[in-house]
């Protein structure tokens, strides 16, 4: 059988990139979205390869349409028919209370972590309903259902646009064959804390969950990857919670 090949947006680091080692563990060729740090990205890439898949690095800015016809343009034509996305792409902005955020943060925030995957679902739906199937897993949040009062509502709110987007359009897009389906994770331990001011959030935060820890980016990854297999071949319009049980 030919191999699956998926786009993963923000695979250069975090929960990206882990989806994008384990996904060529388990039989995928990967194209790897990246924004800025291409040595990273190259990183994942020969993690790919490591693994035994095929791997290539595009650099996109997910808010922006031309970016994301390009993405999907060049893993067509470098690794073929593009068979299933992972929509992980999503910035923060600073911690804060809404009050003290700007309007700036607040549409970057809207355009990469909703606008950006409206075109990447919208781009993939195209070329998977022409073939009669795919599988599509938005990276959505936690924080979408908690809200996360003073420290970032504005991506929380993104978020449970990603939660509404998967459950309409899995409905949407079911008669074509096309899985489409979210994984929400908790607070993980990846690079994006710092990013947002508070390294050591993801420890602090996660002494506070019922497992008593945070996440860890494969945990996340592992969950992604069963959506986007065959073993998940019932499951669309689910948006799976893998937060410690918070």
């Amino acid at each position: 059988m030919a191999r699956p090949i998926t786009v993963v947006t923000g695979g250069s680091r975090g929960i990206g990139a882990a989806t994008c080692l384990r996904l060529a563990a388990d039989g995928h060729d990967v194209a790897v979205g990246y924004v800025r740090d291409a040595s990273a990205a190259e990183a994942v890439v020969a993690g790919v390869r490591e693994a035994g898949g095929r791997g290539l690095a595009v650099r996109v800015d997910t808010s922006v349409e031309a970016d994301v016809e390009r993405l999907f343009d060049v893993a067509e034509e470098r690794l073929g028919p593009v068979t299933g996305l992972v929509n992980n792409a999503a910035v923060t902005g600073p911690l804060g209370r809404l009050t003290d955020t700007d309007t700036d943060t607040l549409r970057r925030v809207l355009d990469v972590n909703l606008l950006g995957v409206l075109l990447c679902a919208r781009r993939a739906a195209r070329l998977m309903t022409a073939r009669g199937g795919g599988v599509i897993v938005n990276v959505s949040s936690g924080a979408a259902t908690i809200g996360s009062p003073g420290e970032y509502v504005h991506y929380a709110a993104s978020k449970a646009g990603v939660d509404a987007l998967t459950v309409g359009l899995s409905k949407e897009l079911g008669p074509d064959g096309i899985r489409v389906n979210a994984v929400a994770p908790g607070v993980t331990d990846t690079e994006m804390h710092a990013a947002m001011g508070d390294a050591d959030r993801a420890r602090r935060m996660g002494a506070a969950v019922p497992l008593g820890r945070p996440g860890r980016a494969e945990e996340i990854a592992a969950a992604i990857a069963w959506l986007m297999s065959p073993d998940a071949s019932y499951a669309t319009g689910a948006v799976l919670r893998v937060a410690g049980g918070r």
